[in-house]
């Protein structure tokens, strides 16, 4: 009943106090503006994570114990933290190097504070407990990268927030069963204010989410999949629902990112290009670029989530060496699929598209305005002979 209570507070605040952050934003002149690499119309104010990350704390502290905040301070201290950093970067645009330093503190929260790490490969590869310092760094490098991978996936109306939706319902539901209520709670409070700030960001959006929504949430997420993955792992089976996959499994709540980030390093770095470099080929880039709407794109690689989290869980007594290269090879696959699919779609879309040096050609003789006397100007009787 709690956790019901804690999801729908979060969304009527978050459906309340939306709208204002729009108002005040537009006023503000805080917009994101179309062109470059922004593929949207319009000026649409941006920073709209204020709303999602204000709407989850008012659902969090309504409704969390004394026991569970004590259980779950650090986690939301980096939360919160990382909102800092996102909304800094949305306000006075942050370098590389000074986003990297900002991360760091709230990762060290979660690593050393929270104690949520992965602690080993769970007998994948023969391996089980990994050394402290090798522990340390690996979920280091892992909170970094894939809570930057989920902000770069936020490009189209809605789709970052579909995205996080799936996962954060799933975690929900396991954290529940595996007796795990804080962070179950504290799962589907993000639901409820994402769901808010859905009803306006979805196409057309009327606001988008900026760093200070797509790192929140990607850190909130990141934070949670690892915590799934290392007490799936180390857990005995009557504790809750065990999977035989945990890596499989955090791997399909997250594949999505995981599945851009790999693809776009590999094309730059193929081209020559620093995989660093900002540039258009993410996958919700090609998708619009075959002719599918932004609400497609959300709802088509929503389904790709949904039926990667199904085979994880339906295939819930395999082990990793069985289902993480399968699913490995199927997101390659399918990937390769997509792109063909894609390239020949924009070929076609191109060959049918009149040349641009013709169309320059009709748009300019279409502007010019012959010069034409008026009949009346040419009567005989109105015209001064003298």
């Amino acid at each position: 009943m709690t956790i019901f209570l804690s999801t729908s507070t979060a969304f009527f605040i978050g459906f309340i106090i939306t709208p204002i952050v729009i108002l005040a934003l537009k006023r503000a002149n805080f917009i994101e503006m179309p062109g470059g690499r922004k593929i949207h119309t319009g000026q649409i104010p941006s920073m709209g994570g204020v709303a999602i990350v204000l709407a989850a704390f008012f659902g969090l502290f309504a409704w969390l114990d004394f026991e569970q905040i004590n259980q779950t301070r650090y986690f939301l201290v980096a939360f919160a933290i990382m909102f800092s950093v996102g909304l800094r970067d949305d306000l006075i645009e942050l370098s590389a190097f000074q986003k990297l330093l900002g991360q760091c503190i709230p990762a060290f929260f979660i690593i050393v504070m929270a104690d949520i790490r992965i602690s080993g490969f769970y007998g994948f590869l023969g391996m089980y407990e990994l050394p402290y310092l090798v522990s340390i760094s690996l979920t280091f490098f892992l909170l970094i990268v894939l809570t930057n991978s989920f902000n770069l996936i936020d490009g189209a109306d809605g789709l970052a927030g579909t995205l996080s939706i799936i996962s954060f319902s799933v975690l929900g539901f396991w954290f529940y069963h595996a007796g795990m209520e804080a962070y179950s709670l504290i799962s589907f409070t993000l639901v409820g204010s994402i769901l808010s700030f859905l009803v306006f960001n979805w196409h057309p959006a009327k606001i988008f989410m900026g760093d200070t929504g797509s790192l929140s949430l990607g850190f909130a997420l990141t934070s949670l999949v690892i915590l799934f993955v290392d007490k799936n792992g180390t857990m005995a089976a009557w504790e809750g629902y065990k999977l035989g996959a945990p890596i499989a499994a955090g791997l399909a709540l997250l594949i999505v990112p995981v599945y851009d980030t790999v693809r776009i390093f590999i094309k730059r770095i193929s081209k020559g290009k620093s995989p660093l470099k900002p540039d258009k080929s993410h996958v919700h880039h090609f998708l619009i670029r075959m002719g599918l709407g932004h609400d497609k794109v959300a709802l088509l690689l929503g389904g790709v989530k949904v039926l990667f989290i199904v085979i994880s869980f339906g295939l819930a007594g395999l082990n990793d060496h069985i289902l993480l290269p399968f699913m490995a090879v199927s997101i390659a696959l399918l990937g390769v699929w997509m792109d063909s699919k894609t390239l020949k779609r924009v070929k076609v879309l191109t060959l049918a598209s009149p040349p641009i040096l013709e169309k320059l050609k009709d748009d300019r003789i279409k502007s010019k305005k012959k010069f034409q006397i008026a009949e009346s100007i040419l009567r005989k009787n109105e015209i001064n002979m003298n």
